[in-house]
């Protein structure tokens, strides 16, 4: 019987990817970087290769978020300053929020219903600005970043923090839902977890990833905790 829901933000709840390239499209504007579709696709590329890598625990946050403009600039011959567009980048970010379709619907439909939580590999100053912004984080009784953590997602020693914090939540009482293979399924998976694997634009397991549920769309969580139990 699930009586739990551990939610991702990013790209789940929350529209990540919209406010990623708004942001960034106004930091390359204040920086030089000329504002184009493959400069932005440069751009995103870069980051995800990089976070994967802390996901892997071969790099450490600060790498990321400063290393992904380093990168940038030198591929592509900018002379700027990369903890600057960091910082600049950051200012935008934090300003940035949505809620992906039918989201909200979704979590005024569950709460009361389910205890839910919040689980996040988003940078804490960041990722609180947005959430308060937006209200999402109203929903959750528990918010658990992995920068307060000190440990990312998909390690079992984030999943840990939080069973910790939350001694009278049964492990095979929790449904996580979130939108990544790498952090948020095999973390469920490293974790012990029962999965639910958003995938709104049809992508493929190519990783042979663990994954016990799979959704299209928001609603149909619902649909499925009624079948689960």
């Amino acid at each position: 019987m699930i009586t739990t829901l551990f939610w991702d933000i990013d790209d789940t709840l929350l529209d990540f990817s919209g406010a990623e390239a708004a942001s960034i499209r106004q930091t390359f504007s204040v920086i030089g970087i000329p504002v184009t579709e493959e400069n932005v696709r440069l751009y995103s590329d870069i980051n995800s290769a990089l976070w994967k890598r802390l996901e892997r625990g071969e790099i450490t946050r600060d790498e990321v978020l400063v290393g992904r403009f380093e990168t940038l600039l030198r591929t592509l011959g900018i002379r700027a300053d990369a903890m600057e567009a960091q910082n600049i980048y950051f200012s935008y970010l934090g300003e940035q929020y949505a809620y992906l379709p039918d989201a909200r619907d979704v979590l005024d439909a569950l709460v009361g219903r389910y205890r839910m939580v919040a689980v996040s590999n988003g940078t804490v100053s960041i990722q609180q600005k947005r959430m308060a912004a937006s209200g999402v984080d109203q929903y959750f009784e528990a918010i658990f970043l992995s920068q307060i953590i000190g440990a990312e997602k998909p390690g079992v020693a984030f999943f840990d923090a939080c069973f910790a914090a939350l001694p009278d939540v049964r492990r095979e009482e929790v449904l996580l839902i979130g939108d990544s293979l790498t952090s948020d399924m095999r973390g469920g998976e490293n974790a012990g977890l029962c999965t639910c694997w958003f995938n709104p634009h049809g992508k493929k397991n190519t990783l042979g990833v663990h994954i016990d549920h799979e959704i299209t769309s928001l609603p149909q969580l619902i649909t499925l905790l009624k079948t689960i139990g």
